[in-house]
């Protein structure tokens, strides 16, 4: 599967972006979709992950409450809604996919297929 990260940007702090991950190639509903981001010289991070039909998300700890990760298995797109937007939360942001994973699972890097990442910088 080819995945596309696309609408990141610049934004003030507190405010709210959006970026997608557009799926081809494959059957999209197959795969848990995850988020991640990545800053220079940092390990790339878990953000949050959704299952395959959406009945269960997960995030990172530092995002609860300010990020929602939805699907759209007809559009075969994930999404990534930032709300409550901080300096911290600037990376590049990546998404992936992976045919299983379950709980804590989600978290570690082990996904199949990468996107090429869209760069979100939150200004103070």
């Amino acid at each position: 599967v080819q995945l596309q990260a696309s609408g990141g940007g610049l934004v003030q702090a507190g405010g709210s972006l959006r970026v997608s991950c557009a799926a081809s190639g494959t059957s999209f509903s197959r795969y848990i979709m995850g988020w991640f981001r990545q800053t220079p010289g940092k390990e790339r991070e878990f953000v949050a992950a959704i299952r395959w039909t959406g009945d269960a998300t997960y995030y990172e700890d530092s995002v609860k409450g300010r990020f929602t990760i939805s699907r759209d298995n007809v559009k075969n797109t994930a999404y990534l809604q930032m709300d409550s937007l901080k300096p911290e939360d600037t990376a590049v942001y990546y998404c992936a996919a992976r045919n299983y994973c379950s709980g804590n699972g989600c978290y570690d890097l082990n996904y199949k297929y990468w996107g090429q990442g869209t760069q979100v910088t939150v200004s103070s």
